[in-house]
């Protein structure tokens, strides 16, 4: 299997590359909390102070993996160690809301429209200085994999993208799905009103814990695994941004101002034109995929394969991580 050549973008900073750049970048620091056995760093974004994982050769090409909701960087553990041992840089980042990652202004808004969690990956990969990277993702992290890929082409060597192209568009109201489909996401209908603000603030871990049973049914986790997770979710800013993300997408809440025109670009619904590998779970509690999807290379000229993954639900990364390993490998030998 290939491996992307290094570069002087992607070795590490150095003493004096760290001062020089700390003014724009921050400080690319160890936070004294650990997640699994490998400590938890931070970064410094113009918005926000990224906590992240990092794993691998430092100076091998750099992949980006971004989970959804409601999880953390927990969600790659597995992932994670093959794609080291390939030789490649492994960041994992926890989104904004989440485990360490906090909002530098108290005074910011706490928002995450889909924009925002796009700009967020770019904002990241422009800290570490990183000229070149891939991307994988599921949920929100999928979103936000394909935003980076779709508006920054350059920049973005290849993806893999759980759950497929998921670009919405919140310029025009959508049109109701049927019945099955409504139902199946009744937790953002929920979220849209301040019941279920106080829902989401009052039961966070149990709310969050019951997504993980119905949306990937067949997936029998323990008690360590979610609690290693959970505390992700004690973040000040956890439930503003979940509910500003899941109001904003139905037109019931404002975006950002300086997002609108991304927003517009987006409801375009751009194309993908790097290398992509599609995953779905078979299972999955939110909606089951359909066998073939003809129509998927519209957004997506340059796809390398869709697979729908047998035995998984919609945490594909936890519940088959070798399936994912190897189609990041697969999409970044293209």
């Amino acid at each position: 299997m290939r491996t992307e050549p290094s570069s002087e973008s992607n070795r590490p900073h150095s003493r004096r590359s760290f001062l020089k750049w700390a003014a724009i970048a921050g400080a690319g620091r160890v936070l004294g909390q650990n997640v699994g056995s490998i400590p938890a760093r931070s970064i410094d974004t113009a918005v926000l102070r990224i906590g992240y994982q990092e794993s691998g050769n430092a100076s091998g090409f750099p992949i980006i993996l971004l989970h959804g909701f409601p999880d953390d960087v927990h969600a790659w553990d597995a992932v994670t160690p093959p794609l080291a041992k390939a030789g490649y840089r492994v960041l994992v980042p926890f989104l904004r809301g989440y485990g360490p990652t906090r909002f530098l202004d108290p005074a910011s808004p706490r928002m995450a429209e889909q924009a925002a969690i796009g700009q967020d990956v770019m904002d990241f990969a422009d800290a570490l200085r990183l000229e070149r990277f891939a991307v994988c993702g599921f949920d929100w992290g999928g979103r936000a994999a394909a935003i980076a890929a779709a508006l920054h082409e350059g920049r973005v060597r290849a993806a893999v993208l759980i759950g497929g192209y998921s670009i919405q568009n919140t310029i025009a109201p959508s049109a109701p799905s049927s019945p099955a489909a409504e139902r199946a996401i009744w937790y953002q209908y929920y979220f849209n009103t301040e019941r279920g603000r106080a829902g989401l603030q009052t039961n966070r871990r149990a709310l969050c814990r019951f997504l993980w049973e119905t949306w990937s049914p067949t997936w029998k986790f323990t008690d360590e695994t979610f609690n290693r997770t959970a505390p992700s979710f004690d973040n000040t800013d956890f439930v503003d941004v979940v509910i500003h993300s899941y109001r904003h997408r139905l037109g019931n809440a404002p975006g950002e101002p300086r997002f609108l025109e991304m927003e517009r670009k987006l409801a375009e619904r751009p194309k993908i034109n790097a290398p992509v590998i599609t995953l779905y779970g078979a299972d999955d509690g939110i909606a089951r995929p359909a066998a073939e999807n003809p129509n998927e290379r519209t957004q997506l000229p340059a796809l390398v394969a869709r697979r729908v993954i047998s035995g998984a639900g919609h945490f594909l990364p936890r519940e088959k991580p070798e399936a994912v390993s190897s189609a990041i490998l697969e999409v970044l030998s293209k």
